[in-house]
């Protein structure tokens, strides 16, 4: 399957980057974590700088840090470079709920069918979307919406290099994919999702910017390179409960070996069971409420 293309068609201007009057911005608190990295930085370089002969123990401590803050932008659940949800809220969880997020859309041919497929069910969802495919598919967010499902934003580009990213770079990323949401639906997203989970400690300040939440997940299906939709459906199911976050992928979508889209094959199970398990799938802002 193609990936979104680099350069939306004329009819979908690229929109402007930048602020509006409907932003919500929240104000942003450093992390404990943080904190202590920002002062393990300022106290090694004081210690550098009183004591030369301790430059080996003063860049040990730096490389130490530098270590524990990439391995933090590697884990998709940590929570030590800013707020993230794993799982639903505890009130959530007491009222049963659970929720399915699908990203990497909107797809022309997969989406329509997980929403045929969600509606059977009477289940909602929350759909990460990247900016472009939105541009070039705005009918399909639109239909999203109407059917009663959440929109999050994914980024504009979804790149490789995402989590390499400046405050600057994280900003015009968010920027791009919540003005392309908004003209799509009327609608702004709030909730993101980092591509491929992965992040830096500059990406909490551009989501407090946006007013957005980061969400991850409690357990994925891993859709995109599985053909077995039986496994897919397993590792979602395994040791299901409420509060739980579950990821699959309507854009991107691994195919069988008949080649049918895997998350086509797996929803039906995985509602099946969430169903008999008496929980009910609710989007992420539903589950916030």
């Amino acid at each position: 399957m193609r990936g979104p293309s680099k350069n939306p068609p004329p009819s979908q201007p690229t929109p402007t980057p930048s602020m509006t009057d409907t932003d919500t911005p929240n104000p942003w608190h450093p992390p404990p974590f943080i904190v202590l990295s920002v002062l393990a930085h300022l106290g090694a370089v004081a210690a550098w700088l009183w004591r030369p002969d301790l430059w080996a123990w003063s860049l040990g401590i730096v490389a130490a840090d530098q270590a524990v803050l990439s391995v933090a932008g590697l884990w998709p659940n940590s929570r030590l470079l800013g707020p993230n949800w794993t799982a639903l809220p505890q009130t959530a969880a007491l009222r049963g709920e659970i929720a399915i997020t699908l990203d990497d859309g909107p797809d022309p041919e997969v989406t329509p069918a997980v929403l045929d497929l969600l509606d059977r069910y009477g289940a909602k969802a929350t759909f990460f979307c990247i900016g472009e495919r939105a541009l070039r598919h705005p009918e399909l967010c639109r239909e999203i919406a109407r059917r009663g499902h959440a929109l999050g934003n994914h980024s504009h580009r979804h790149a490789p290099g995402f989590a390499a990213s400046g405050l600057a770079g994280f900003t015009q990323e968010l920027a791009l994919a919540q003005a392309a949401l908004t003209q799509a639906t009327g609608l702004r997203p709030r909730f993101f999702r980092a591509p491929f989970g992965l992040r830096n400690p500059l990406l909490d300040p551009a989501l407090a910017r946006f007013g957005l939440t980061l969400a991850s997940w409690t357990r994925r299906g891993f859709d995109t390179r599985e053909r077995d939709p039986d496994r897919v459906a397993r590792r979602l199911l395994c040791g299901l409960k409420a509060g739980d976050i579950l990821l699959l992928h309507d854009g991107n979508a691994g195919r069988t070996a008949t080649g049918e889209p895997v998350v086509l094959a797996a929803l039906p199970p995985l509602l099946d069971a969430i169903a008999a398990a008496g929980l009910r799938p609710v989007t992420l802002e539903e589950a916030r409420r």
